[in-house]
C-alpha cells in the first residue's frame, strides 16, 4: 500500500486531474455528450473543470500538508460516487461507469490510508 501513497502517485493523479480539468473547460466532445446524457445542467457545468482544478492543489501538497491531500481525497471520492449515481440514475450502460467507479475506489483508498508521510 505504501506505493499507493507515495507522492509520485498524487503527482501523478494531479496531472490527471488536470488534464480532465482541460478536458471539463474547452468542453472535448466525448465530454460534453455524456454530460448531456447524464442530464447535467449547462449553467453549473463550469463547477467540473473548477473543482477539478482544486483538486489539482490539493493533490500536489498532499506531501506538505498531509491534511489537505486527505480532504482533497475525501472530496474526490465523493465527487466519484455523485459521477457514478448519475451514471446509474440515467441508466447509461454500466461499462460507462467503470472509470468513475475506479476512481471512486483509488480515492476512497487514499482517503482511508492518508499520504505517505516522510
Amino acid at each position: 500500500m505504501a506505493t499507493l501513497t507515495s507522492p509520485k502517485i498524487y503527482a501523478a493523479l494531479a496531472v490527471f486531474q488536470a488534464g480532465d480539468a482541460i478536458a471539463c473547460a474547452i468542453p472535448a466532445k466525448p465530454i460534453a455528450e455524456t454530460l448531456d446524457k447524464l442530464g447535467i445542467p449547462h449553467d453549473i457545468r463550469w463547477l467540473l473543470p473548477a473543482s477539478k482544478a482544486a483538486s489539482v492543489i490539493g493533490l500536489l501538497s498532499a506531501s506538505r500538508f498531509p491534511a489537505l491531500g486527505r480532504l482533497t481525497t475525501a472530496m474526490l471520492t465523493l465527487y466519484f460516487a455523485l459521477a457514478v449515481g448519475a451514471h446509474l440514475r440515467a441508466h447509461d450502460r454500466l461499462v460507462n461507469a467503470v472509470p468513475a467507479a475506479s476512481f471512486l475506489a483509488t480515492y476512497a483508498s487514499l482517503t482511508v490510508k492518508g499520504p505517505h508521510r516522510g
